[in-house]
């Protein structure tokens, strides 16, 4: 059901050092600051030659970066992002065998234009996993 690993999204406390640490400090190739209201969030990626790195800043009021900033003052990983081909599908698969999906379980558009969906982080063992429908290859 899941395909590649798409990202994984680091919460960080200032997106701008963030993005220089990255940019300059390790070279890597870093987008542009994209704005992600819908989501509380602020984010740019930094685009790797197997995946990519989400770095993510609290935006607004009642953002779930910003809580988790709270509890992180320093960042962290945030959430890992799998793809899968129907959004949907998975999400009823996934269901039926007892994952719960965050929120009222309908996909959001995220950062790539695409929806997205996250899991329950006590059924991942832990981790809060995105997922994101990518048309196949």
């Amino acid at each position: 059901m899941i395909g590649r690993l798409n990202h994984v999204a680091i919460a960080v406390p200032n997106l701008e050092a963030g993005v220089a640490r990255y940019r300059d400090t390790l070279g890597a190739q870093v987008s542009a600051p994209q704005a992600l209201p819908e989501h509380g969030v602020t984010v740019v990626f930094v685009t790797l030659p197997n995946t990519k790195i989400e770095l993510l800043e609290a935006l607004g009021e009642g953002s779930p970066i910003g809580k988790f900033l709270e509890r992180n003052p320093e960042g962290g990983i945030h959430h890992i992002c799998y793809e899968v081909s129907d959004i949907r599908a998975a999400r009823d698969t996934l269901s039926a065998t007892g994952l719960r999906v965050l929120g009222d379980g309908e996909p959001k558009i995220g950062a790539h234009g695409n929806p997205v969906l996250f899991l329950h982080p006590k059924d991942m063992n832990g981790t809060l996993v995105e997922l994101e429908e990518v048309a196949a290859a």
